[in-house]
């Protein structure tokens, strides 16, 4: 207990925060990216309760995953506002949509580890024309029913922290990622990429599971680069899943770098994350 105290606490409002607060905003939000994830669960149909959700939230960007073909259909009518879209209808829970209000370049679906299991990535343009790189996944998690095993997600996880670090541009990487924002792969990932987590010293906000409220941990993350600030971080209510959606509004401000937090990496954390990177699987 102790133990897992300290882990968890830089997640508690007395934590210290790796981001700081917008001081301004910009009534025109040029410098802002609203995103929105949902895991919506493939088997729910509650679909018109995430359409009210997007008109409430009103994101630049939107991700879904456990997306099949149906939930494709039922989602494209949002198609006239974001006009801009990046596909992968699965039906093994592992599927992905990606809609955006704002131009996107460069996007691609990668599969990384497995031939099944899709992440994506596309640059995205602010409305100030600054362009933002944006990472997306979903990686396999570490249970009986899928795989006993972590190796495939540490890696997922670790080969995105690696591309992000290599970025020239500001990086955003977001999705379900099937582990807690202090489990040791987490903090490596931030340490191997450089990425800040704007939940550190602001509280946990469990995503998931929304059908269980005396067991809830923060599975569905937005980590972002030291040249953001924070506008706001919300759980929003459920729409029939397991997981809650979160949206996140990072305001980009490169003056800010000097007052976010600059994380340590060793040797022996590229090494193990290399390690990691190289596993067979």
């Amino acid at each position: 207990m102790f133990y897992l105290s300290y882990l968890i606490f830089p997640f508690t409002v007395l934590g210290k925060k790796q981001i700081i607060t917008s001081i301004r905003i910009d009534a025109d939000g040029r410098h802002n990216l609203k995103i929105l994830i949902a895991n919506v669960y493939q088997e729910n149909r509650q679909s018109g309760d995430y359409h009210k959700l997007i008109a409430l939230c009103d994101p630049d960007v939107i991700l879904m995953v456990e997306t099949n073909k149906w939930w494709q259909e039922e989602m494209d009518s949002i198609q006239n506002i974001y006009t801009h879209q990046l596909k992968a209808p699965l039906e093994n829970t592992y599927g992905m949509l990606l809609y955006s209000k704002l131009s996107l370049s460069d996007a691609k679906v990668n599969y990384l580890v497995k031939s099944d299991i899709p992440s994506m990535e596309a640059i995205v343009e602010l409305r100030s024309g600054q362009k933002v790189k944006l990472f997306c996944l979903h990686p396999e998690p570490p249970v009986p029913q899928e795989n006993p095993r972590s190796t495939e997600r540490d890696k997922e996880i670790l080969i995105v922290g690696a591309k992000a670090k290599e970025s020239n541009i500001p990086v955003i990487v977001m999705g379900d990622l099937n582990d807690v924002a202090w489990s040791y792969t987490t903090e490596l990932f931030g340490k191997v990429s450089g990425l800040l987590d704007p939940r550190r010293g602001r509280g946990f906000f469990n995503s998931f599971n929304a059908k269980y409220w005396l067991l809830r941990f923060p599975l569905d993350h937005i980590f972002c680069s030291t040249d953001f600030t924070l506008s706001s971080i919300k759980r929003l209510a459920s729409c029939g899943s397991d997981h809650f959606p979160m949206c996140v509004d990072l305001k980009y401000n490169p003056s800010a770098e000097m007052e976010n937090e600059q994380l340590e990496v060793s040797k022996e954390d590229f090494t193990i994350a290399k390690e990691k990177i190289s596993a067979d699987i």
